[in-house]
């Protein structure tokens, strides 16, 4: 009997792997339109987007089809805080749980709340929050039942999910929910937007799996100085993608790091890098490290930095002034080599067709 229930499990658990986009625990799908790998306890999925493959253009099978898929199946709440949102999959998706019963309520950055999908959501009666302010609500994550969260580069748009080259992070952990719950309601109940949050995440240090992560909200916890300090620590290879990287202190540590023996290599977003008169691309290049300007001709989106092959940054949080003081946004650090994997497979592809 006991060997029938662990076959069973077995074959339940390759039945839930299936079901995520023939996703596999070692390795990386290329045959849609977006890019998957997921953890063989799947208590992660991780997803990039593949503008360069055809069927992009058909706007479906990306990223936001896994995250609708989840908000479907919601059975109690849905907390999304987002930058953007115009994909028709999230907003029906949303709409669908709000109809079940589900409470659903939405963060966003004012600028971009008179879209039409966001209005259609408003006059369904879902609660739709804008920040107000002068700083940008900055953050893409979404809590979905208190048991797991969904957050990366991504805004929830056409461009982002399609044109742009981005990354989407699902964990499944209920204290890493907790967290997030918490600085979503510091918006939407509390009212408190970008240097006004306080400092109170519940578990800033957590393990799930064996992981070890560590979750940092921007303005409030400091996010740059620990950045900083992973750089240092490197002791063998750094890689970086960024689409917006102005700080110097981040540009030293790099260079330091590559000075002292460690391998660095970055790719950052080219109009970014030749617009931006505080971008930090030329001294890095100046200073020897190996860092090129991405090929998309639309945008590299991700912020993202893979240390040791084992640890992983990442979330809506570039490498600015405005991220660090001004802006509401979520920072993750991963330290797990499988992980890690998935970011470097990223990176070497966003690297091959980066501009030397």
């Amino acid at each position: 009997m006991l060997y029938l229930l662990v076959k069973l499990r077995r074959i339940l658990f390759f039945l839930v792997l299936a079901s995520l986009a023939c996703q596999t625990s070692s390795g990386i799908n290329r045959g849609g339109a977006v890019i998957i790998t997921v953890s063989p306890e799947n208590w992660y999925s991780i997803y990039f987007t593949d503008p360069t493959n055809p069927k992009s253009d058909r706007l479906r099978d990306g990223p936001d089809r896994a995250l609708a898929e989840a908000i479907r199946a919601a059975r109690v709440n849905v907390d999304m805080a987002v930058l953007q949102l115009n994909l028709w999959s999230i907003r029906d998706a949303l709409l669908n749980a709000h109809r079940r019963g589900v409470t659903v309520r939405l963060v966003v950055e004012s600028d971009y709340r008179d879209s039409a999908e966001l209005e259609a959501l408003i006059e369904a009666g879902i609660p739709v929050l804008g920040d107000r302010r002068e700083g940008s609500m900055h953050n893409k994550f979404v809590v979905i039942d208190r048991q797991e969260v969904w957050t990366g580069s991504m805004n929830f748009t056409i461009t982002d999910g399609y044109r742009n080259n981005n990354n989407l992070v699902r964990i499944r952990s209920s204290q890493l929910a907790q967290n997030y719950t918490v600085e979503f309601e510091e918006m939407f109940v509390e009212d408190q937007f970008g240097p006004g949050s306080p400092t109170n995440t519940p578990n800033p240090s957590l393990t799930v799996e064996g992981a070890q992560i560590q979750v940092c909200f921007a303005p409030e916890d400091g996010c740059a100085a620990q950045v900083e300090n992973l750089i240092r620590q490197a002791q063998h290879s750094i890689r970086f993608m960024a689409f917006s990287f102005t700080s110097d202190a981040l540009a030293d540590a790099l260079i330091e790091r590559a000075q002292a023996g460690v391998s660095v290599r970055g790719v950052v977003e080219a109009s970014q890098a030749r617009a931006n008169s505080g971008a930090e691309y030329l001294r890095l290049l100046a200073a020897g490290v190996d860092v090129r300007l991405d090929g998309n001709p639309r945008n590299m989106h991700h912020k993202v930095i893979v240390i040791d092959d084992e640890i992983v940054i990442a979330g809506s949080y570039n490498y600015t002034f405005f991220a660090e003081t001004r802006n509401d946004e979520n920072l993750l650090v991963v330290q797990d080599p499988q992980f890690a994997a998935a970011f470097v497979d990223e990176f070497q592809r966003i690297y091959a067709q980066a501009a030397e």
